[in-house]
């Protein structure tokens, strides 16, 4: 099984490269989701945690947010919690695929959090800064102070660029992306 991480900036179209790939995704971003909507045990560690925040089950994005906001220490307090979690479901998904040709990991942090392994295949996903901009204000409940802590626990873009196999300018156009990844599978075949 070759793993493809996608890597990237926020907003700059990882999770539509990652879904257009054609094979079994992991979306840390869906999971985390999942994990706020559905279990109790993160709950209870965050509502420890973070007990002015955290009010009720299923947890609130928006009480996430707060807490992210008020705190500068809040959002290492939940990731602490969170991923580990995440990397739990992250193996899970990874076993119950391994006969598969290639699995993609569609997470966010993937170098962050060194998930990548040395066989990993990596693909940048590049995109124009007013491009993103752009998105990302037409997202419901875009928040830009949220926006910017998360921006800054991100490795840069360049040493990104220089860690990937592949890169993909993202001009947002269905053409563009389905070429690029048309030509990085034919690669990766070889």
């Amino acid at each position: 099984m070759i793993r493809i991480g996608i890597l990237g900036n926020i907003g700059s179209g990882k999770s539509y490269v990652a879904k257009n790939l054609g094979y079994p995704v992991f979306d840390a971003d869906y999971e985390v989701a999942l994990l706020y909507k559905k279990n109790k045990k993160i709950y209870l560690k965050l509502k420890k945690t973070l007990p002015k925040n955290i009010k009720s089950f299923p947890i609130k994005k928006n009480e996430i947010a707060e807490a992210i906001l008020e705190k500068k220490g809040n959002l290492k307090k939940i990731i602490k919690i969170v991923h580990r979690e995440v990397r739990i479901k992250m193996n899970f998904f990874l076993k119950k695929n391994k006969n598969k040709k290639f699995v993609v990991l569609d997470v966010p942090l993937l170098l962050e959090n060194r998930l990548n392994k040395k066989g990993d295949v990596l693909i940048f996903v590049d995109s124009k800064k007013s491009d993103i901009s752009k998105k990302l204000r037409k997202r419901k409940n875009f928040n830009k102070r949220l926006f910017n802590k998360f921006e800054k626990i991100q490795l840069s873009s360049k040493y990104k660029i220089k860690k990937s196999h592949f890169i993909i300018k993202n001009d947002f156009t269905k053409k563009t992306i389905n070429i690029n990844i048309k030509n990085i599978l034919k690669k990766i075949n070889q």
